[in-house]
């Protein structure tokens, strides 16, 4: 299972925004054909033309989903970024959800400008998936691991190892979208879920993981290797 399984369908657009894109395109172009015909004036027309093209691209922009493989031979006991963003926390946690003991957790904050598709972040099999409601606070703040909504998807490697990644709301964000599902294998390179608008993801691994990435840093998902297990 080391191997890197190359099984990405070529998706440039996400799913999750294909309704909402074709819609709005619809729209877009009767409102700004009935502009154009019904005043002799076109500053309207422009003007609608310019406010709604630019928020489309934004959402466009959005939804856009890269093709992505990691360029690496053997992923075992690689763990890579499971999203676009920048790490906000490394640190140790007592308690860690599920595992109740000491465990070292990475977070990646998405803003609004990022990609929102999130890949899994080690091979292996998924353990259990499970959703919790919550509240929708600002994603960075220390609480929100715990007190947002949020997915958990749990991992075990081929070496026995048991990895979290917990995709969070955020403030704007309100829906998770999670692909996992019990008892499937994963791999590096395919896609976990995703998150509508800006929020983050957590990722906990045993103590004594090697991290590969410090505070500030940027992330590229699936691309990105944030730490390796020992």
């Amino acid at each position: 299972m080391g191997q890197k399984i190359k099984k990405l369908k070529k998706i440039r657009i996400h799913r999750e925004g294909t309704d909402q894109l074709v819609f709005g395109g619809i729209a877009l172009v009767a409102v700004a054909a009935v502009l154009w015909m019904a005043f002799d004036n076109k500053i309207p027309f422009w003007a609608f033309l310019v406010v709604f093209g630019v928020v489309y691209g934004i959402v466009l922009n959005f939804y856009r989903c890269p093709i992505r493989f990691l360029n690496v031979e053997d992923t075992e006991k690689l763990v890579v970024a499971p999203a676009d963003g920048k790490i906000v926390v490394i640190e140790e946690v007592e308690n860690a959800p599920y595992f109740n003991d000491r465990r070292l957790m990475i977070s990646i904050f998405m803003s609004l400008w990022n990609v929102h598709a999130n890949w899994f972040p080690v091979d292996g099999k998924v353990k259990f998936v499970k959703h919790e409601d919550g509240k929708f606070m600002k994603a960075w703040l220390p609480k929100a691991s715990e007190e947002n909504e949020h997915a958990d998807t749990m991992i075990t490697t081929p070496e026995g190892v048991d990895v979290l990644c917990r995709q969070i709301a955020g403030a704007v964000a309100r829906r998770i979208v999670t692909y996992a599902k019990e008892g499937e294998e994963c791999y590096i390179d395919e896609h976990l879920g995703f998150i509508k608008l800006g929020s983050r993801v957590d990722v906990y691994l045993p103590l004594g993981t090697e991290v590969c990435v410090k505070m500030g840093q940027s992330t590229t998902g699936d691309q990105t290797i944030i730490a390796k297990l020992k």
